[in-house]
């Protein structure tokens, strides 16, 4: 069992609000992790939102190999955030040289190129200093891209916070994902800790996939230089739903029919029978097996809670106009959000799909059973 936490929020939070949330919840997650997902910065990096943003662990001498690669590729440094942690860390947390968030000025030679040829590039370098980094263990890369900063590391979410000082006013956002871990393997990798990001889109996940085996085999077939990694069975999630999003065209009401399809009874009088029924089909090695509850972000901002069929993993939706969460526990909500009107929470079912859109307005329920909106 792992415990999430998501907020959206018209005003910048500090990730420490969602580091409480994640305390109240300590009896769902082991304190073995923590990972969190920042986007909609504020402060020096919302003024630079275009420029792309470097998260990770280094060694020194990693830094250097990081220094000079970039400097080859014509990446100059636009703007960094220095953590400086205390000389002792907390209990289980190792000692790390570098924790590294700089944004970068794009290479002259990449003037001119389109969107897709961008983010393509994007990844394609996230890709290699990922694998650098694993052939020397001198970097960890979580993220490379704008207006996006990932921190993930072993130990206690809330002391781990103190820690990275994460209260630290360049780290405000307003969108916050956050996981507290319960640690199901015997060493702990940081590549296998929750949210998982692949251009623009991230999720988590509390639960369990036994049909990761194909899911993950399905993905590589595609020919999609970012269907790699998998040190955990949730991160098929993020590039199921990137599947769905960026190589299906599809939305995010279109992610629950590829996950957990309906039964073929469901589908005889569904508006989209036909569609829903080829998508089954073609897409059926992407069916999971729960439990599972997921929680992502969009590249627009808006966040998507869903769950499996099993439904054993308990998740609620709530909040006020400008200010929304998706929490593992209600305590969690509650510490967030104190004073929103309790009575519109919402627990999702196993046929809905939870939306809060970018306006941060209000709480959307989707149903598997109502007509896909790209469709019609």
């Amino acid at each position: 069992m792992c415990r999430l936490f998501a907020l959206t929020s018209e005003e910048p939070q500090s990730p420490i609000l969602a580091m409480r949330a994640l305390d109240v919840m300590r009896e769902g997650h082991d304190g073995s992790g923590v990972g969190l997902f920042l986007s909609d910065l504020s402060g020096p990096f919302e003024e630079m939102k275009g420029a792309p943003i470097l998260s990770g662990i280094f060694t020194n001498d990693g830094l250097k190999r990081l220094d000079q690669y970039m400097m080859n590729l014509g990446f100059m440094t636009k703007h960094k955030l220095s953590i400086r942690t205390p000389k002792t860390p907390p209990s289980g947390t190792p000692r790390r040289d570098i924790y590294l968030i700089r944004a970068y000025e794009y290479p002259e030679t990449w003037e001119g190129l389109d969107q897709a040829e961008i983010e393509q590039r994007l990844l394609l370098t996230r890709l290699q200093l990922r694998q650098m980094g694993e052939e020397k263990e001198d970097m960890i890369i979580y993220s490379f891209w704008p207006d996006v900063i990932m921190l993930k590391e072993i130990g206690d979410p809330l002391k781990v916070a103190e820690y990275l000082r994460l209260d630290h006013e360049e780290l405000r956002a307003r969108v916050i994902l956050a996981q507290g871990r319960q640690n199901t393997n015997y060493a702990i990798n940081l590549y296998a800790c929750h949210p998982f990001f692949i251009q623009g889109i991230a999720s988590m996940t509390n639960g369990e996939n036994t049909a990761f085996v194909p899911n993950r085999e399905y993905l590589m077939s595609r020919g999609f230089p970012g269907y790699v990694g998998y040190q955990s069975d949730s991160e098929v999630f993020t590039h199921i739903c990137h599947y769905t999003l960026r190589r299906l065209g599809l939305g995010i009401e279109a992610f629950k029919h590829i996950i957990t399809p309906l039964q073929d009874e469901d589908l005889e009088n569904h508006p989209d029978s036909a569609f829903l029924r080829q998508l089954k089909r073609s897409c059926r090695r992407l069916i999971i097996d729960g439990p599972n509850c997921v929680i992502g972000r969009l590249p627009d901002n808006s966040l998507f809670l869903v769950q499996d069929r099993k439904k054993l993993r308990p998740a609620v939706a709530g909040g006020k106009k400008g200010m929304y969460a998706l929490s593992s526990e209600m305590c969690g909500l509650d510490a967030a959000i104190p004073d929103r009107d309790k009575s519109k929470d919402f627990q999702p079912m196993h046929l809905d799909t939870v939306i809060i859109p970018s306006d941060r307005s209000e709480v959307r329920i989707c149903s598997q059973m109502e007509p896909l909106p790209l469709l019609h």
